[in-house]
């Protein structure tokens, strides 16, 4: 009975998931339609679509994982690796939304742009398209592995629950996650995102509730928490000063510069340059970044939690443990007490199953708007008709699909890892050039060209051959990265000639236009 009410609540949910689809198709007319829905996003659609598409299963499988993980099992530096990177992503949530969304809103829509790697060409008048391709392909390269990590976290999920084959449940979710995205697009994408943000917030609450209720109340998990080996060291995790045993400066400042990595999504800057009205960035920066605060929080005490319930119900001595699964040992239990409850777990399952699907269909539409627009149709067949761009935009969204679902083959992969890799990738090669494109006028295609491509190679490289070398060199990949690929763009600019004076006075329209308070609206209002 109980996994009979599970699969009823989980069936539900994405039967609603797949209608909004549908839905919403009705609605795509054209490509502009397909990949930013005609830029008539409301502020809190926008909000909730970006903090979700934003979070994906890092939220509740992957952050509450790292807390319990590093915690208690293993290595003991306390909770700090968790709590520094949700400050770090914290504040660069808030940034993000606060210097840059109006002004790409603003600028997007000068220069006509659908996707990031357009926007790089139209920005810096690269009428060859080299940006575009370049961009393009990093897009690709860093999305498929990210997209990756959403259905590995779907086949955990399921195999944990239900004791599904990991490979099956894998590849079913990938099928209903890629119907309504090639059914509805963009405008799908972000509604759904919006629901599925809800669903999410509300899974966390009922988890956070009934972990405190089985580890006896607050006050049995602290004396649980307090008995436990390295406590007494716990106030050093934090310490900035490096002394023994602490988590240490250095990779105090790593951890935070996770934050930097929001400069570069793809995926949530298209939220920017999708909203309908500028003047509502506000309101949705405010939403966007309490949401994520609240959540982030919650998902860090599950984790402490967490490790309160698998010490009492005997899950951590297992063979097979998993902290990335702590959600779902908790979900499980709450699905034994009653019929009732086992619905209430399917909600918290389909919770989970938002988060994945939220980032995915997100990263799937970036993807493919990269290859079919960026790529296909700029380079090798020009005269698409609309109808065709759809098709194709749809196959591709197809074809990427099925090569994330062979890099998510491995089913002891660690979503946290492959989601912080992909994100220090975004973060290095586009963060850096987003912020010089929007803000300083200097800034020429050769420089953008120096950025992307530094910051790129810098991520590979500081990953797998610097950082192994321990000490010093230990530190998350983005942030060297970014450093290099900006002093990449500035020092490449200087050195090049200055962009063309048409390019310049568009930079100047902009920037005069955002100082004077006016706001952009929809694609059609723009046109009359």
């Amino acid at each position: 009975m109980k996994f009979t009410m599970i699969w009823v609540a989980i069936i539900a949910y994405m039967a609603y998931i797949v209608w909004v689809g549908v839905k919403c198709s009705r609605r795509n007319k054209n490509t502009d339609d397909f990949y930013l829905g005609g830029r008539k996003l409301g502020p809190y659609v926008t909000a909730m679509s970006a903090e979700a598409s934003d979070m994906s299963s890092w939220l509740l499988m992957g952050l509450p994982g790292l807390a319990l993980v590093t915690s208690f099992v293993g290595v003991t530096t306390g909770f700090a690796e968790a709590v520094w990177t949700a400050i770090g992503l914290a504040v660069g949530t808030y940034l993000n939304w606060l210097i840059v969304a109006k002004r790409i809103r603003h600028y997007s829509a000068h220069t006509k742009s659908n996707t990031i790697p357009d926007f790089f060409s139209d920005r810096f008048g690269d009428k060859k398209g080299f940006l575009t391709a370049i961009a393009a392909v990093v897009i690709v390269v860093f999305f498929v592995p990210y997209t990756a990590s959403g259905f590995s976290a779907v086949g955990k999920l399921f195999q944990s629950v239900f004791g599904v084959d990991y490979h099956a449940a894998m590849i079913i979710g990938a099928i209903i996650l890629v119907a309504y995205t090639v059914i509805g697009g963009f405008l799908a994408a972000s509604t759904t995102d919006l629901i599925q943000s809800i669903v999410m917030t509300l899974a966390l609450f009922v988890i956070i509730c009934f972990g405190v209720e089985n580890a006896g109340g607050l006050q049995n998990i602290s004396s649980t928490i307090s008995s436990m080996e390295g406590f007494t060291n716990f106030g050093d995790y934090f310490s900035l000063t490096g002394t023994d045993g602490s988590f240490g400066f250095l990779p105090i400042v790593s951890t935070l510069a996770w934050g930097l990595g929001y400069f570069g999504m793809p995926h949530i800057l298209l939220r920017f340059m999708a909203i309908e009205d500028s003047g509502k960035i506000k309101v949705a920066r405010r939403v966007g970044t309490v949401w994520v605060v609240i959540s982030m929080g919650i998902a860090i005490i599950i984790g402490i939690i967490g490790f309160a319930f698998v010490a009492n119900n005997g899950i951590l001595t297992q063979e097979s443990f998993d902290s990335e699964r702590i959600i779902v040992y908790m979900a499980d239990a709450i699905g034994s007490l009653d019929t009732f409850a086992a619905i209430i777990a399917g909600f918290i399952i389909a919770g989970i199953l938002a988060s994945i699907m939220s980032t995915a269909d997100s990263q799937l539409l970036a993807a493919s708007s990269s290859v079919s627009e960026n790529l296909v149709k700029r380079f090798a067949w020009k005269n698409m008709s609309n109808k065709a761009q759809m098709w194709v935009a749809r196959g591709t969204v197809l074809i990427i699909a099925v090569i994330a679902v062979f890099f998510a083959w491995d089913q002891d992969s660690s979503v946290f890892r492959i989601v912080s890799f992909a994100w220090a990738g975004f973060g290095a090669a586009f963060g850096p050039l987003v912020l010089c494109a929007l803000f300083w006028k200097r800034t020429n295609k050769w420089g953008a060209l120096a950025g992307i491509l530094t910051g790129g190679v810098v991520v590979f490289v500081w990953k797998y051959v610097i950082r192994p070398l321990g000490g010093a060199w230990d530190i998350y990949e983005l942030l060297p990265a970014f450093v290099l690929s900006l002093i990449a763009i500035v020092v490449v600019s200087l050195l090049t000639p200055a962009p063309e004076k048409e390019i310049v006075d568009e930079f100047d329209a902009v920037a005069a236009e955002i100082k004077s308070g006016a706001t952009m609206v929809s694609v059609e209002n723009e046109a009359e």
